[in-house]
């Protein structure tokens, strides 16, 4: 009953204290509800746009789930040296927004395989698998054949508009791959990360499919070394041998797809020199490919070498925009979501940042009458925000109140994964309340996904659907 009378009490004493953070006008009845009001006369003065999209602009954020959303919405006003809550993220403009429903047929919680598909393919499937469907199990190569389903990369391809794929993992890695390649399994990177049964089924690995299924334009982003023979040297990190070729064929797909291009304008880059030197006026096609596995986080991206997301967003527009008949663009923000795996919100939070000017990047270079611009999410985190933290305190600080332990306790917190601490035997981390499952790594959470259309042949409104249905106009 004490304790419980203490809560209460510190609890008022935060309240009161936090009311002297208000700004006047804040403290003004007229200063909110000329907001709503402009609000509203914005939604109802909107015409509604029923062309047929000619380009679609796809932005996944990997991982990107709610609590995500709403904590780099703060990061980035902090950022700007704003008190972060009020701050308006690009994606916070658009004039439709629905929540998807992210399970796929076998699990609860899916993985961003088998939302891929749904969402690229517009069929659900299972865990760990790519552009198959339900009928193909996971690391089976037998169950892959016949049960394959296409993308509307490859749709669009055959519309005769550009396509292409910007993300800051590996090109290879399940969301890019789910645009381009059938696997039975995510893993299946390239043919040294096969099974022999299965490459003696005829299954083929996820690089070499990227040359042979559809002819991509535009393919930006991390995985050389799946691209090459084992051993070969790194361009970047010539002494890391982790960073070398990993093909046991003996293939070089980076010379394949050169040869590929004949006749065309053809640029292969790995480094932001070679980058800044393509022309998108005169080129045909480009692979860049700046790591060897994923790229770099944000935070730690070394701008003389690799460009940002900004950039490759931009880049890759202005190739595929000559094409009269359009384009379909899938940009993946890959790394929000490793971030997570790994424990390291701040690292999280500043890709969905960058991700959040992609998509402002995306809006300037394209015409709206004429373009669907779709960002979403494939799933969220395990990944609260709690704690009463005052307005304007850092979204990656420490919570004013102290746990019933006396120990504090982050605004940001896991539900499972890396950090927990063992005392006598039971898991406690001295910044996370409650103890958080002593997980190797962090897994996906399951709660709704936002998405967000800025839309030709789209009603304005709000939606709650399954993942699969969010392309409305796929068939154009």
């Amino acid at each position: 009953m004490e304790s419980a009378k203490g809560a209460i009490l510190v609890l008022f004493l935060l309240v009161a204290f936090a009311s002297s953070w208000a700004k006047v006008e804040e403290e003004n009845p007229e200063f909110w509800r000329s907001q709503a009001r402009k609000t509203l006369q914005s939604a109802l003065d909107r015409k509604l746009n029923t062309n047929v999209a000619r380009n679609i602009l796809l932005y996944l954020g990997d991982g990107m789930g709610i609590t995500t959303y709403t904590a780099a919405r703060i990061l980035k006003g902090q950022l700007q040296n704003q008190t972060g809550e009020e701050t308006v993220m690009t994606m916070d403009t658009f004039p439709s927004v629905g929540l998807a429903k992210t399970y796929s047929v076998d699990f609860q919680i899916p993985d961003s395989a088998a939302t891929a598909t749904a969402y690229l393919c517009g069929v659900k499937t299972n865990l760990n698998t790519i552009a198959v469907n339900a009928a193909a199990r996971n690391g089976a190569c037998r169950t892959q054949k016949g049960n394959e389903v296409t993308s509307i990369l490859k749709w669009a391809k055959d519309a005769g508009k550009s396509v292409g794929i910007v993300t800051t993992t590996r090109v290879q890695h399940a969301t890019p791959a789910a645009s381009y390649a059938h696997s039975a399994s995510r893993k299946w990177y390239s043919d040294a990360n096969m099974p022999e049964a299965a490459k003696r089924d005829g299954c083929t690995d996820i690089a070499s499919q990227l040359l042979n299924n559809t002819d991509i334009d535009v393919i930006i982003g991390g995985g050389r070394k799946y691209m090459t023979p084992r051993g070969t040297k790194d361009p970047e990190y010539p002494s890391d041998f982790s960073s070398r070729g990993k093909r046991k064929d003996g293939r070089n797909l980076i010379n394949e797809w050169q040869s590929m291009k004949t006749g065309k304008v053809a640029h292969y880059v790995w480094n932001r020199t070679d980058f800044d030197a393509v022309d998108p006026d005169t080129t045909d096609y480009l692979m860049a490919l700046f790591e060897p596995g994923d790229l770099r986080f944000e935070v730690e991206r070394d701008p003389s070498m690799d460009p940002s997301i900004v950039e490759t967003t931009e880049k890759a527009i202005r190739i595929l925009q000559k094409n009269p008949n359009g384009f379909f663009l899938l940009v993946e923000g890959g790394r929000i979501d490793q971030a997570h795996h790994a424990g390291q919100a701040y690292m999280a939070l500043h890709e969905t940042v960058a991700f959040d000017y992609a998509i402002a990047k995306g809006l300037e270079l394209t015409k709206e009458h004429e373009t669907l611009t779709l960002v979403m999410a494939d799933h969220s985190h395990p990944v609260t925000f709690n704690g009463y933290p005052f307005r304007g305190q850092s979204i990656l600080g420490k919570s004013p109140l102290w746990a019933t332990d006396m120990l504090p306790y982050t605004t940001l917190m896991y539900g499972n994964g890396p950090g927990h601490k063992l005392t006598n035997g039971t898991a406690r981390n001295k910044l996370f309340t409650p103890p958080p499952p002593p997980v190797i790594h962090r897994e996906h959470g399951s709660r709704f996904s936002g998405s967000a259309q800025c839309p030709p042949q789209f009603t304005a409104g709000t939606c709650t659907a399954d993942v699969r249905s969010l392309f409305p106009c796929e068939s154009h």
